[in-house]
């Protein structure tokens, strides 16, 4: 049985403190003070976005990271954050051995601010070469994707196991980030909170981790498969395991944790962490010549795009830095008002050369 009276008082308290305000990318339902504390991401209204085209800034700048261990070779930060007004980035990168490309693309859109974040890393370790990707679509601030960028691929390739055990690894990294994060915004009056669906190349080996409602496919013989299940407070797995926690979800416009959150796991989100875990799924794929490509994006994508499409669209373009400055533009087009990011990576299979006088088949 819940109290309703209780968890109105919760909600107040919480709209007082000012991390919930209405309409906030869906997330959030209620709440009024959110501009009148510091440290949030303020970006001048007045900018105006009157041409899609015309606002478009390749980059392509390679940032070597000096801090890495003994046992790790320097890792490679294939792109910076944001370009100079924090509206528009894009670029491409491809792995020294061919084996695969990426690209991505990052748009601000209709929202006045910008709190999706996203990172793309290679490293070696311990002689094995592994590759990075990750999409943080931040909500009541941009702190918590802001720290996801910079802590959460550096924690999981230092974790002891990685290599040996890269599931336990994820799964520990996940929420261990999660708690220093919530440690260092102790003294804060922030409640921000994050997204993060990650793939991660171990040798021939794809993990996919995913907390909330950002999404990861992949496309094996032309073919859209999720390898993440947004994670939505109305998933029946979900509603079981946050009402046994003692929550409850209810319907605010959308399906809502407290009638607050409009998603079941995230990292970061202090009042509702009792609920609100950062606990990733974690799905493993092999990869053989028929995987083609991977899509990670934020939902200001999935709103609008259908996995089917986000695969079509991706296919048709050569390079996977088009593809994902497709999908970009494909969601702004189709209606997207969230923030829209995304990573497409392309890999390249070698074809086993035909002996002569062979006929395909």
């Amino acid at each position: 049985m819940v109290c309703y009276s209780c968890l109105r008082s919760v909600i107040i308290h919480a709209g007082q403190f000012g991390f919930i305000r209405t309409g906030h990318k869906g997330k959030y339902s209620v709440g009024r003070q959110f501009n009148k504390f510091p440290g949030f991401l303020n970006v001048n209204s007045s900018t105006k976005y009157t041409s899609w085209g015309n606002r478009f800034t390749t980059i392509r700048k390679m940032m070597v990271d000096t801090g890495s261990t003994a046992k790790h070779e320097p890792e490679l930060d294939a792109l910076p954050q944001k370009d100079d007004n924090g509206g528009y980035s894009s670029g491409g990168w491809k792995s020294e051995d061919g084996r695969l490309s990426c690209g991505y693309s990052s748009f601000r859109g209709k929202r006045a601010s910008m709190e999706d974040c996203y990172d793309i890393k290679t490293s070696k370790i311990e002689g094995e070469t592994v590759f990075l990707f990750g999409i943080f679509d931040g909500h009541g601030g941009s702190r918590a994707s802001e720290y996801l960028k910079e802590h959460l691929f550096e924690n999981l390739t230092k974790h002891p196991e990685f290599l040996k055990n890269t599931k336990l690894a994820i799964s520990e990294t996940y929420q261990q980030t999660d708690k220093e994060f919530l440690e260092s915004e102790k003294d804060t009056f922030r409640d921000d909170g994050s997204t993060a669906s990650t793939a991660v190349l171990v040798g021939n080996h794809l993990y996919v981790a995913n907390v909330g409602d950002s999404r990861t496919i992949i496309s094996k013989n032309g073919k859209a498969i999720p390898l993440s299940e947004d994670h939505k407070p109305n998933r029946s797995d979900e509603r079981k395991r946050i009402e046994n926690a003692g929550g409850v979800v209810m319907w605010a416009g959308t399906w809502r944790v407290g009638g607050v959150l409009a998603m079941s796991r995230a990292f970061g989100n202090r009042m509702l962490k009792q609920f609100v875990v950062a606990e990733p799924e974690i799905k493993e794929q092999e990869i053989n010549e028929d995987l083609e490509l991977l899509v990670l994006a934020s939902d200001g994508l999935w709103d609008v795009v259908p996995n089917e499409d986000a695969v079509l669209i991706s296919q048709r373009e050569e390079k996977p830095e088009a593809a994902a400055r497709k999908l970009t533009e494909t969601a702004f087009t189709r209606g997207s008002a969230d923030n829209i990011t995304c990573i497409v990576v392309k890999f390249h299979h070698e074809k086993t050369p035909q002996p002569e006088g062979s006929q395909q088949q």
